[in-house]
């Protein structure tokens, strides 16, 4: 490179794009009025991060709350000032997948993952997903049980997952499973679907692209009562949007093998 481009980059953010971070993760916790759990959150995130012993950040986006969140993300960074948090405020509600996205820009860690601000991953769940950290490119969580989940939804998610997997002729256990990805491929390779198929649409593009995965079994709780938001309609649409986009891939791979 020229005098003047090597002024601006080293060679390494280019070369080793994976490597050129400041930190080893980014942890993204989502927040839509979760005034009532965000603390417990951040609190268990934090102790599941300094036991496992790496670097990292914490990247908050408040999806435009309607309670008192956001003040209580402030008044928590404000009483941790040597713990590495930042707190994103959106003036409209994006929504989870787009607020995904945004989070690996913001965030400056080699890998990337996803912590939902209702406190539904115990220490041992995460400390468990993050000593993986580096044993593959993708860490892929699956539950092996979740106390208070209807039967409604469990068959809803094997279903959802046996169709995926009989497209794709993957053999992941959980496409919801909030997995640990390198920042940089999210960047990259981000998708197209806004719902709650963010997750599987990803992690099967990157299958397809030839990056490698390791599954391991963790226990999580259902935390929210009453209905999901998963069930809802609109998020049924999304869901099924976001199988055809795969079996769309899935066909154009064949045709066009993928590069990385």
């Amino acid at each position: 490179m020229t005098a003047a481009a090597s002024q601006i980059r080293g060679t390494a953010s280019i070369t080793q794009p994976y490597d050129d971070t400041a930190l080893d993760l980014t942890l993204f916790v989502s927040c839509y009025n979760e005034a009532a759990s965000i603390v417990e959150t951040l609190d268990t995130v934090i102790d599941a991060a300094k036991e496992v012993g790496i670097s990292f950040e914490i990247v908050v986006i408040d999806d435009c709350s309607k309670d008192n969140s956001r003040e209580l993300v402030g008044a928590y960074i404000a009483a941790h000032p040597n713990d590495n948090i930042v707190l994103v405020a959106n003036q409209t509600n994006k929504g989870l997948a787009q607020n995904y996205l945004d989070g690996a820009f913001i965030g400056r860690g080699k890998y990337y993952r996803l912590i939902c601000g209702d406190s539904a991953e115990p220490v041992e769940t995460i400390v468990t997903v993050l000593k993986a950290i580096g044993e593959a490119d993708c860490i892929v969580p699956y539950h092996v049980a979740v106390p208070g989940r209807t039967l409604n939804r469990r068959i809803i998610s094997k279903a959802y997952t046996y169709i995926i997997n009989r497209i794709t002729g993957n053999d992941i256990h959980y496409y919801n499973g909030l997995a640990v990805h390198l920042r940089h491929n999210v960047m990259r390779w981000h998708t197209n679907t806004r719902g709650f198929g963010f997750q599987a649409e990803i992690l099967c593009l990157l299958i397809d692209l030839g990056f490698t995965y390791k599954q391991i079994p963790v226990h999580a709780h259902e935390q929210r009562q009453g209905k999901s938001n998963a069930l809802k309609v609109r998020n049924m649409l999304s869901v099924a949007h976001t199988i055809v986009e795969i079996a769309n891939r899935r066909i154009s791979s064949l045709v066009y093998p993928s590069r990385r």
